[in-house]
């Protein structure tokens, strides 16, 4: 019986293949258009989250400023303690840190010969191997030993090597960074972009050289590695830094977890738009089911009448006009969701980088979802051809 049902359901669609197409349609836009926008979602989800876990994932930074206060740094409410190398010492110095990394940071012309480049300064120390898991390919950092000292050294990206020095061996070379001369000791190994940065495009040298060449009194971060737990980090590093300056809660501390806690709502926003949108358009195509179902209702009085006539039970009736609604409805999911599937693709092609990612959970929601609308959409239409009358039914144009 159930094999003859779906073929009386898809014989009934099939008789009128305009009309069905038409009704297929919302459901196809419908899903497509969830498919395609979580797609992007998803995939932006997962690269962000990959941008941000890249470097480890037990990273805190400490940035200068409190972020919930307004107005100019010492200013109306502002920072009035400036983030310096001696509190990324002292950082260094707690229980359960593993490193810690001041940062500094400008933008400056790179020249070496007849060459020049404009690119992102990092003023670092060495801790950054540690804390951000990048490594000189070729040569090694300055020392170590002392991050007020302004090393005349640097070490840049492979990108930037490449721009200056071609193919030639960089190690031992001289290169003019914002007016002042750096030979260069190291290159580092190929990172790609971060949030839009390219980290191969940069160079890096000693924090204090970057503070006196970029005419900086502050450390634009200070980020630190730990081993502990990231709560009692957390607290740890702000009673630290509260002492230093004076009682005063005049930074922000960042952990990855609040980063991804934000681009997680970030993310459920954007997911509760595309389900906004998605569902206008499946109600769209509930409404086409339920009109055309209703009509087919209508057209087949007769035809209902014949099968109670020849013993069909009025569950076997609903069942199939549900059967119909609901295989409609699949059919609408499944172009929907090739639909979706191409136009992801065809964006992927288009814009190269595009974060496109369809989990197969998103593929059987699509269906199931498209299935579920169908059926509701066919319960009142398949309860009316239900309860007809045999005999009044026969007896209709």
């Amino acid at each position: 019986m159930n094999r003859e049902l779906i073929r009386l359901a898809l014989g009934a669609l099939t008789a009128h293949r305009l009309r069905t197409l038409l009704s297929m349609l919302g459901i196809a836009i419908g899903i497509a258009a969830v498919i395609l926008l979580t797609s992007i979602g998803e995939g932006t989800r997962r690269f962000m989250l990959g941008q941000f876990t890249q470097f480890g994932t037990n990273i805190l930074s400490v940035m200068p400023g409190k972020s919930k206060t307004i107005g100019l740094p010492g200013v109306l409410g502002g920072t009035t303690h400036k983030l310096s190398i001696d509190d990324a010492i002292a950082l260094r110095r707690l229980p359960g840190i593993e490193e810690v990394a001041p940062l500094a940071f400008g933008t400056g012309r790179v020249e070496h010969g007849d060459r020049s480049r404009s690119v992102n300064v990092y003023g670092v120390t060495p801790a950054v191997v540690a804390v951000w898991k990048f490594r000189p390919q070729l040569g090694a950092f300055w020392p170590g030993d002392d991050p007020h000292h302004p090393y005349p050294m640097t070490v840049l990206g492979k990108k930037l090597r490449r721009e200056l020095f071609g193919d030639a061996n960089p190690l031992g070379e001289f290169v003019c960074i914002g007016g002042t001369r750096f030979r260069v000791v190291g290159v580092m190994e190929p990172k790609g972009q971060f949030l839009g940065i390219d980290l191969d495009d940069i160079a890096f040298i000693p924090v204090a050289s970057a503070m006196r060449t970029f005419n900086q009194a502050e450390l634009l971060e200070v980020d630190v590695l730990y081993t502990q737990d990231e709560a009692s980090t957390v607290e740890q590093v702000r009673r630290l830094l509260q002492a230093r300056h004076g009682g005063q809660d005049d930074f922000t501390i960042l952990t990855q977890e609040a980063m991804l806690e934000v681009l997680g709502n970030v993310m459920d926003i954007v997911t509760m738009a595309v389900g906004a949108i998605g569902g206008i358009s499946l109600v769209v195509g509930a409404i086409g089911i339920l009109t055309m179902m209703w009509i087919a209702v209508g057209e087949r009085t007769r035809e209902i009448g014949l099968m109670r006539a020849i013993g069909a039970t009025r569950r076997q009736v609903r069942l199939l006009f549900l059967a119909e609604s609901a295989a409609l409805a699949a059919l609408g999911g499944i172009a929907g969701l090739l639909g979706g599937l191409g136009m992801g693709q065809a964006l992927r092609l288009a814009i190269p980088g595009l974060p496109v990612s369809t989990p197969l959970a998103f593929v059987a929601a699509a269906i199931a979802v498209a299935a579920a609308t169908g059926l509701a959409a066919g319960a009142m239409p398949a309860q009316r051809a239900a309860g007809l009358d045999p005999i009044v039914a026969l007896q209709a144009e």
